[in-house]
């Protein structure tokens, strides 16, 4: 049977002057290949490199630091192997890589509790780097080491025979290190794409920031019931809705919100209610559109 071809997306539209600035972009930086020190890293470690010094520039601004003032972040194997596609073992085996050129450090905890991880500002570095596993000197005297696949995972703890519900990703042991709030403060940056929001609606930049910070507040909320457009529905299920959220949920709600000429009483509970109905009610406004638009040429 003959190998099937991959299909040419012909469609794709060019870039028009400043439209790939729409586009957010994970940076890795030139001296990782150009650099002789960098040049037996891998491809794939330098790209996860990249992945993670973008995770660390947010967790900086969310104030993830230790005692000493440094910036870490949580990046788990399953987190890595999504990003890129690949397995346990590879993912693994990237990380240590890393590791091995100095570019990480990981701080291991125990108890099945993630890797607190140093991104490391190699631009400092002296001519020869060393490449070794050293000593992770703070307070606490930890080494550095391999992160070991079965104990990596973030997103589940059997400490006390209790697991972690799949629709709450965030629940964990580790209150002296974070919230839970700060948690998914990140989250929705990261799934919502704040960054480009804020630049394509700078002019609805604190409305932004107000729906962000409803969408933590419900999230984090204890409650086992919420109200949604004047019906209560379960907190597991609103959470759930919300965590599926995207940048295009987020712009159809501005949009909505913009057009919307009547007065707005309680705009929390309309935002909220926006939100809930958003993946619904944006497909069946854009084909509604469409239907139109195509009505019209006829």
């Amino acid at each position: 049977m003959p190998e099937k071809k991959p299909t040419r997306t012909a469609d794709l539209d060019y870039f028009y002057g400043q439209s790939s600035e729409l586009f957010s972009f994970y940076r890795i930086p030139k001296l990782l290949f150009q650099d002789s020190r960098f040049q037996p890293l891998s491809t794939d470690a330098k790209t996860l490199y990249g992945i993670l010094l973008d995770r660390m520039s947010l967790s900086a601004r969310n104030g993830w630091l230790d005692k000493a003032g440094r910036v870490f972040i949580i990046y788990t194997v399953q987190e890595v192997q999504d990003s890129l596609g690949c397995a346990d073992k590879k993912a693994t085996k990237l990380l240590r890589e890393l590791e091995e050129y100095g570019l990480i450090e990981r701080k291991r905890r125990g108890l099945g509790k993630p890797d607190l991880i140093y991104v490391k500002n190699f631009s400092s570095i002296s001519s020869e780097m060393r490449i070794q596993n050293r000593d992770f000197h703070d307070s606490g005297g930890f080494k550095n080491a391999s992160q070991d696949p079965s104990k990596s995972r973030c997103n589940k703890t059997k400490e006390n025979d209790t697991e972690m519900s799949e629709t709450d990703p965030f629940y964990s042991e580790e209150s002296d290190e974070m919230s839970k709030r700060t948690q998914l403060e990140e989250f929705f940056s990261q799934s919502l794409e704040v960054e480009l929001l804020l630049r394509l609606c700078p002019d609805d930049e604190d409305t932004i920031y107000q729906i962000v910070d409803l969408l933590v507040d419900t999230c984090a909320t204890k409650r086992k019931m919420l109200q949604i457009a004047g019906d209560d529905k379960p907190a597991e299920v609103v959470r759930s809705r919300f965590m599926k959220l995207n940048a295009d949920h987020i712009r159809f709600v501005l949009k909505c919100l913009a057009e919307n000429s009547s007065p707005i009483r309680n705009m929390k509970q309309y935002l909220l209610a926006s939100l809930y109905n958003a993946p619904t009610t944006m497909q069946l406004s854009y084909q509604n559109q469409t239907n139109h638009d195509l009505a019209n040429r006829r």
